[in-house]
């Protein structure tokens, strides 16, 4: 699967379409304005929420939560130690660890599982500079799951260059 995303899906109270590589509108990205912490919700075409995108309140390191329907799905922060690279931690309920490396600020990384690839990120496709490509490798990933680490770790990104 191939996801079309723009960069202002990152903006708090922008709202967004996301297409697939067929131009199909597929998620829909709701920004929560007027929030104290940064929240985008995910949703299908129905208008189902998928996916809730919160910024941890209060944390040492920055911190993104991952909800499904209310329940915590996954945490999202910056791998201590990664200092050549972007780095990042997603550590799912159960237990499990994604791992995402790449650099994050231009959209180029990869979303691994136990050094397997499960998604990669890039820009390199496209030639308007606000468009980045989220392709799922594996048939099996869960796409609005990949979408939401895709968008957290752009986030604590530019958080920690200050562009917030």
């Amino acid at each position: 699967m191939r996801l079309l995303v723009r960069d202002r899906v990152l903006g708090i109270g922008d709202d967004y379409w996301i297409e697939d590589d067929q131009g199909r509108k597929v998620f829909f990205v709701d920004g929560k304005a007027m929030r104290l912490r940064d929240t985008f919700e995910l949703k299908d075409m129905q208008g189902r929420v998928l996916i809730d995108i919160k910024a941890k309140m209060l944390a040492l390191r920055d911190t993104m939560l991952i909800e499904r329907e209310g329940e915590p799905l996954a945490r999202v922060k910056r791998k201590r130690l990664s200092l050549l690279r972007n780095h990042y931690r997603v550590e799912l309920v159960d237990g499990t660890e994604l791992d995402v490396s790449g650099k994050i600020l231009d959209r180029e990384f990869a979303i691994e599982y136990d050094g397997e690839l499960l998604a990669d990120i890039s820009r390199r496709w496209f030639r308007v500079r606000e468009t980045y490509g989220l392709h799922v490798v594996r048939e099996d990933a869960d796409p609005a799951l990949l979408l939401a680490v895709a968008v957290c770790v752009i986030r604590l990104a530019e958080k920690e260059r200050g562009e917030d």
